[in-house]
């Protein structure tokens, strides 16, 4: 999704945040967080109960050819409706949002940031296809840091990615993210590296 200069732009942005802090900054970018194959199937299912109802009443046809007409119509739909370019469109908001949250609550665990010394861990999520950016901080950070402090670099990386600048929009969360974290947890006498500075795209 992502060119490998854009890649190195978002982990220079990361070292640089966290020679401020001793907090511990990760990205990952999810195409998208789910492929909903199961929606699409439930429209098409809903329109061909329905098909058979005008044909019935209107049609003087056999059942076995509404039978195949309802078929057509499921099978049909679901081609359709299973297109990236529609799914994605026909998934409801507040299904996406709880997968993405659900992934990258996911992503957090898998990528060790709950296992640094302090609980300094945070992970900047950006699920493309949802147009989705979450913050999710350690129990460290949480009980320093309200989590609407984290809106504005959630806000930097949504603007970007509606324009399809994902990498601009991670490079200004991490540096907003760092901000934050320098204030709340400045460097330390022991301020080692603990998770790599990388960017994980899936």
């Amino acid at each position: 999704m992502i060119a490998q200069t854009e890649k190195e732009r978002i982990i220079e942005a990361i070292a640089a945040a966290e020679t401020r802090t001793a907090g511990e900054i990760f990205c990952v970018i999810a195409h998208a967080s789910s492929s909903y194959s199961l929606v699409p199937i439930a429209w098409a299912a809903l329109i061909a109960l329905a098909a058979p109802a005008p044909l019935i009443y209107l049609t003087v046809w056999p059942a076995g050819l509404i039978y195949l007409v309802q078929l057509a119509a499921f099978i049909v739909t679901a081609m359709i409706l299973s297109l990236p370019a529609i799914r994605f469109r026909i998934v409801p908001r507040r299904a996406m949002r709880e997968r993405a949250h659900i992934e990258a609550m996911r992503q957090f665990l898998a990528q060790g940031l709950h296992l640094t010394e302090r609980r300094t861990g945070v992970l900047v999520f950006v699920s493309v296809a949802e147009h989705y950016a979450e913050i999710v901080a350690d129990a460290g950070i949480n009980a320093k840091v309200a989590p609407a402090v984290w809106q504005d670099a959630i806000d930097a990386a949504l603007e970007a990615i509606k324009d399809g600048r994902i990498g601009d929009g991670l490079v200004a969360a991490v540096g907003r993210c760092g901000a934050v974290l320098a204030e709340h947890f400045p460097p330390g006498a022991i301020n080692r590296d603990e998770l790599p500075n990388k960017v994980v795209e899936m």
